[in-house]
């Protein structure tokens, strides 16, 4: 199964030397991690799964981006991986600019001194194309890193005000209709959709909380327990065909791990329900469940048109949604990506994005295996509490 961050299998497309690169992606992160923790004091005692954060999924993205054949032209072409790394380091490590900077070059180092001690020949657009990518993952790391360190806030209120209009509307439209009405049969119907709504604005209201605390500071309280996550995946797809169909396609390798069932749930519910809306009508949406470098990987994928680049990251931001749904687009619960991105960061992990017209679009949660030493990790701002948290 691929690790790159749009979810595409196999190397059918890759080209020689890309599937020489992706053979030797273990030796080039061993060599990485060996020379990282002898040279970056910050990296010395940081865990594995922490160390290694996304970038695999960057390697293998550069992999990519060397294959004439393949649709993307540098590693962070369309996608957020460079940035979630930033975001990580920023939230979860005691990393500072210089830190990350040079551990980006250490990256570059390994890569070209395993390619040449292997005999592996690149050509000048091969090696100019990873020297490229590696740059922009360097800017694009290193900003993202600096908006979690500047305290970056979003406004809440508005986008609670604008999704919660329609199942608040349809409550009281119910409530009006139970009061003119002596039918019993159709008095118990009404109140069934009154209640389905008010329940779901009970749902918004408990991702809202737990959203607003999480970019207050605190993380998002957790019941840690451990599960297969390829089975709650599973669940979560029984209910979408129900709901919406067969067109849900899983493949799972099966990952037990240490995780807060009931968020995680929500938050997979939230990608699936974001690529019925947004995704080509009829189309296969595909879900993956794996693991790597002792960390979860859940990606989601449809095809349809993409998601600009300058929206990629703001589609994260709370209120962002609701601007958009002002301008036309579906409508929906302004906070599902956002929760989305609390829970992956509670849980010491991201949530990044791939989106292009020739690859579709992909959200991927890249969280450690146990989140149990991770819970409560440090949040958008810096030296406060963290959110309570509890393990079975």
């Amino acid at each position: 199964m691929s690790f790159a961050t749009d979810q595409q299998a196999g190397s059918a497309h890759l080209s020689a030397n890309a599937q020489r690169m992706l053979g030797l992606r273990g030796a080039v992160f061993a060599t990485w991690e060996a020379r990282v923790r002898e040279r970056v004091a910050q990296a010395r005692n940081v865990q594995h799964p922490i160390l290694i954060d996304t970038l695999p999924l960057f390697y293998e993205n550069i992999v990519q981006s060397i294959s004439p054949d393949y649709p993307r032209t540098s590693a962070v072409d369309g996608t957020t991986v460079a940035a979630e790394h930033g975001g990580e380091r920023a939230r979860i490590t005691s990393y500072d600019h210089t830190a990350l900077i040079e551990e980006y070059q250490i990256f570059r180092w390994a890569i070209f001194d395993v390619l040449h001690r292997e005999q592996v020949v690149l050509d000048h657009r091969e090696i100019h194309t990873i020297h490229s990518s590696i740059d922009s993952g360097i800017q694009e790391a290193v900003e993202a890193f600096s908006l979690v360190h500047s305290g970056f806030r979003e406004r809440f209120a508005a986008a609670l005000t604008h999704d919660m209009r329609g199942p608040l509307g349809a409550t009281v439209t119910a409530l009006e209709l139970i009061l003119r009405s002596n039918d019993l049969d159709q008095i118990k119907k009404v109140a069934g959709k009154a209640l389905a709504n008010t329940r779901r604005m009970s749902g918004m209201v408990d991702e809202l909380l737990d959203t607003m605390a999480f970019h207050s500071g605190e993380s998002i309280p957790l019941t840690i327990t451990t599960f297969p996550m390829d089975e709650l995946v599973a669940e979560v797809l029984a209910d979408a065909r129900t709901a919406h169909g067969s067109r849900f396609e899983l493949h799972a390798h099966p990952v037990d791990g240490w995780w807060d069932r009931q968020v995680f749930r929500r938050a997979i519910e939230n990608l699936v329900s974001n690529a019925v809306k947004y995704g080509a009508p009829a189309t296969p949406i595909s879900v993956k469940v794996d693991q790597l470098h002792e960390r979860l990987l859940v990606s989601v994928h449809n095809d349809g048109p993409p998601i600009p680049p300058h929206e990629q990251e703001c589609i994260f931001q709370m209120y962002r949604r609701a601007e958009l749904a002002q301008r036309g687009d579906p409508q929906g619960w302004g906070i599902g990506l956002p929760y989305v991105r609390a829970v992956a960061e509670s849980h010491g992990g991201s949530i990044g994005l791939d989106s292009n017209s020739d690859r579709g679009t992909t959200f991927f949660i890249n969280i450690p295996i146990d989140g149990r030493p991770h819970a409560g990790s440090r949040t958008l701002v810096a030296g406060q509490a963290p959110g309570a948290t509890t393990i079975d």
